[in-house]
Parts: structure tokens; sequence; C-alpha cells
């Protein structure tokens, strides 16, 4: 293979590394540095411009409410127990990392979805609250028994979905995003709570899925930001267990003997 070749075999838009030259998305770093938010970095990388700082500001919200939820959440768990075992952050960030699949740090992404599923047939012309009956119904129809985004083990109304359900409305007013996945929402939460004497209001997952498909991010990217996210507390978690020095932890403490099922 050529070396001409072997260059366009890893051709990439993200960035130019060359001898004294660092250029992302064909802005040379030292034009960002100092000037640009992380949250704006990740929007850039990702989508090869620049956002508004109001578009910034509410991807930033999002990346802030999802970073933890303490040990509870397998993710941090991992983390923690990784972290006694004689590895480095790294491995333990790593391994944390990989806990979250479609059930534990999955549902955003089958969030935004369903949310573009009930915006398709509300664009053709179907009354919200339909398309939004209707896809439920396909869902439910597929063995899903729980909708993505929705209800929470824990909270009976997670704490993070009124202050990112208000930025996104003042977003909405001020023009900043359109609102159809906002109103998609609304109306999947409208729709299972009808009849209902106990609410199932949405969670970080739905209301984050809010937010990154109004900003314009495909669904996989709403995975690939609230792994980001949630990053920050695995190492957060992880340095404070390395920090207490316990080795070894175990899921559960040691007086406790699982229920033998033999």
């Amino acid at each position: 293979m050529s070396d001409a070749a072997a260059a366009d075999w890893w051709g990439t838009a993200v960035s130019r590394i060359e001898p004294d030259h660092v250029e992302l998305r064909g802005i040379p770093v030292q034009d960002l540095i100092g000037t640009t938010g992380f949250g704006s970095m990740i929007w850039l990388m990702l989508r090869g411009g620049r956002p508004s700082d109001a578009q910034a500001s509410l991807l930033e919200a999002a990346l802030v409410a999802g970073v933890d939820h303490g040990p509870h959440a397998p993710s941090i768990a991992v983390a923690r127990m990784a972290a006694t075992c004689g590895v480095g952050l790294n491995n333990a960030m790593a391994s944390a990392i990989n806990t979250l699949g479609d059930s534990h740090g999955g549902a955003g992404q089958e969030c935004v979805v369903l949310l573009d599923e009930i915006c398709e047939r509300a664009a053709t012309g179907t009354a919200l609250p339909q398309a939004a009956d209707e896809v439920i119904g396909a869902w439910r129809a597929r063995g899903v028994k729980y909708l993505p985004g929705f209800g929470h083990r824990f909270h009976t109304r997670d704490p993070r979905r009124d202050p990112l359900l208000g930025l996104v409305e003042k977003a909405v007013a001020a023009g900043v995003v359109e609102g159809a996945h906002l109103q998609a929402a609304l109306a999947v939460e409208a729709a299972l709570n009808r009849g209902r004497s106990k609410p199932v209001p949405m969670n970080i997952d739905g209301v984050t899925a809010v937010v990154y498909a109004e900003l314009g991010f495909p669904a996989p990217l709403a995975r690939g930001l609230f792994v980001l996210s949630r990053s920050v507390g695995i190492l957060a978690h992880a340095w404070e267990e390395i920090g207490q020095g316990r080795r070894n932890k175990g899921p559960i403490p040691p007086s406790i003997r699982p229920t033998y099922l033999g």
C-alpha cells in the first residue's frame, strides 16, 4: 500500500495533526483553548460546527444532570468495586463504562427513537395525542413493558425532570429549539398517566433525550453523551474509593450471605 493510500485509509474530518500543528474540525487548537467550553467542544467535535451560546448552555445542562446517581447505579458500584481490586483509574472507569448497556445507560437512546416515531406520525397530520397512543401501542405490541425514559425505580418524581424541562421550554420560547420532541414526550407522559392514581413521570433518561433530540443529536449519540456525562461521576467515585483504602470490595457487605438456591 502506498503512503497516499494509507493516508486515505485513515482519512478523517475530525482532526488534522501534523508537526507543530493540531487542528480540530478545521480550527487550530490554540484558538479553542481558553475560549471554548467543554460542552461547546463536544458539539464541535461531534457536529463539525460551533453551537450558539444558548445551544451550548442547554447541552451542558443535560450533561450536568446525568453526572451521578450514587452506588444505586451499577456503573458507579462497578467503578468503586474495580478501584479496590488493584487496578488503575483508567481500568476502573473502563469497567464501569462497559456496564452502560441497553438496560443501564441506553434508555436515553431508546427514548429518542420513541419520540422520533411520534414526531414522524404527527408530521403527517395525526393529532399528537393519537400519535403518542399509536406509537405506545406499537411498542407494547412488541413486548416493551417499560417505556424508556418514563418512571423510576427509586424516585416518585425524578428531581432532575422539572429543571431540565423548564430550560427546554425557555429554549423553545426563545426559538433555540423547535419543541416537537418536548411535546411528544409530554404526550407520552400524559398517555401513561391517563386513569392512573400513581403517576409515571419522565425520568432523567427521558428529559435528556428531549434535550439531545431537540438539539439535533441522533439517537445513538444520546447514549454516547450519557456516557460522557456519567464518566464524571464514575471518576469521582473511583477516586474516592481509592482514597478510602479498601481492598476487594464486593457487591454486598461480607456479613450478608447470598441466598443459596441449589
